[in-house]
């Protein structure tokens, strides 16, 4: 590697460190920094994009202010070399590189996999690895490691690989897979943003698309670590046998989570009930459903389910939801004035719809009064039920204590038998 230092030109570097023209380095060094902190405050605007790979949350931890500041740092590194040692750019240029290296992989897998835990360590992981690296390719140590690991090699089949082949080759396929994801979360982000009919159809093809590119982007990693792709034949026949067997509920729940999709028979945001548990879908993953409950709680439910499963969907044709009540009244009461009475009461209500209109409706005779039961609908389910249901019978009840209407309590009638007679009086 030509730019790699050995243990002479390690010597020379340190010394040229202590010159005066260092100083002059750095701060040419420093300018670059500030110039491509500017460029990128610049094309970014004022407005951050919430989780943007390329400007991150506060401009140094996205990927493009390392990248442009490389290149400012390339070009100083040049411009000076005919008249400076460029010492300081010796060491800021790998650890320019190094960065890149890390605010992508960070960036990226954060994007794209943002509730997962071991994404911490994987980032932690990179981070160690490349600045290693950088330690290892300033010190001039990097040519040695190199040399030794090639000479480290075995057969497979009938290639003759070397560990530095396979460590050349695993870094490949990793900056591949980085570039697969990065334009998969790019693509899914534009395909999911807004809202509307079709996200479901939005989302079906933003998996599609991921698998698509992770895919094409597995089959560069492997050639790049210098797999033979016709063995992939045999791979392939394993794993069709593998699903048929063991893969069976796997298989058909990524199966299931397309049709699901294709159909819009459940959609984002729809209010269901499967299996006694009842909530709003936040998301259609292609092997499950996440449905989250009004008090919190969140159920993933396997797509098979909701296939072959009977799923109550109250926002599939219609989201309005009615809702009922009961409320007893004394007996003499004017139920029908009341009725009328009430029915504006409960219109007033807010999120209660007036088409279809509130009614009150005289169900039953009942022991201790007469049951009315108030029946209403509401367009917003998602928001709650039994709220609604306690502002509108709070609301009837202000009624009934305004117009004095009796809300009866159980009475029951006792009846004592009669005393015995007063025995004769003896004689």
């Amino acid at each position: 590697m030509a730019n790699v230092l050995s243990a002479q030109d390690l010597n020379d570097l340190l010394g040229s460190l202590t010159q005066p023209g260092a100083l002059t380095e750095l701060a040419v060094l420093v300018g670059c920094l500030t110039l491509a902190w500017g460029i990128v405050r610049l094309i970014r605007g004022h407005e951050s994009p919430e989780g943007s790979i390329w400007f991150g949350k506060r401009i140094v931890d996205g990927v493009l202010f390392p990248v442009i500041a490389l290149a400012l740092a390339f070009a100083a590194k040049l411009a000076l070399k005919a008249t400076m040692s460029a010492a300081v750019f010796k060491l800021a240029v790998p650890m320019l590189m190094s960065l890149v290296v890390i605010r992508l992989s960070v960036r990226v897998l954060g994007v794209t996999f943002p509730t997962l835990r071991w994404v911490r360590t994987l980032e932690r992981s990179i981070s160690w690895l490349a600045w290693i690296a950088v330690v290892l390719w300033v010190t001039g140590v990097l040519p040695v490691v190199m040399d030794a690991m090639d000479d480290i090699g075995w057969k497979v089949g009938s290639a003759h690989m070397t560990l530095r082949n396979v460590v050349e080759g695993t870094l490949t396929a990793g900056f591949v897979m980085m570039l697969a994801l990065w334009v998969s979360a790019a693509i899914e982000k534009k395909l999911l943003h807004g809202t509307g009919n079709t996200l479901s159809l939005r989302k079906i093809a933003a998996n599609l698309v991921r698998a698509s590119l992770l895919f094409i982007g597995l089959l560069f990693a492997l050639s790049a670590v210098g797999i033979d792709l016709t063995a992939l034949s045999v791979l392939g026949g394993a794993i069709g046998v593998g699903v048929g067997f063991g893969l069976q509920k796997i298989a058909a729940n990524y199966v299931s989570g397309f049709v699901v999709l294709a159909e819009r028979s459940l959609r984002i945001g729809d209010m269901v009930k499967v299996d006694n548990f009842e909530g709003r879908i936040s998301d259609i993953r292609t092997r499950y459903t996440v449905i989250r409950a009004l008090n919190g709680r969140e159920s993933i439910v396997p797509n098979e389910m909701l296939i072959t499963q009977r799923v109550e969907n109250s926002s599939l044709a219609d989201p309005r939801v009615s809702i009922t009540s009961v409320v007893q009244v004394a007996y003499g009461t004017d139920v029908r004035a009341l009725q009328a009475a009430l029915a504006s009461v409960m219109r007033d209500v807010p999120r209660v719809l007036s088409d279809p209109a509130p009614s009150v409706q005289l169900t039953e005779f009942a022991a201790d009064g007469i049951n009315l039961t108030l029946a209403f609908w509401i367009a917003d389910p998602e928001n709650g039920q039994g709220n609604v249901r306690s502002d509108v019978n709070l609301a009837v009840l202000d009624c009934l204590n305004e117009l004095g209407v009796e809300i009866p309590f159980p009475q029951r009638v006792m009846h004592a038998p009669p005393a015995p007679a007063a025995s004769s009086t003896q004689a």
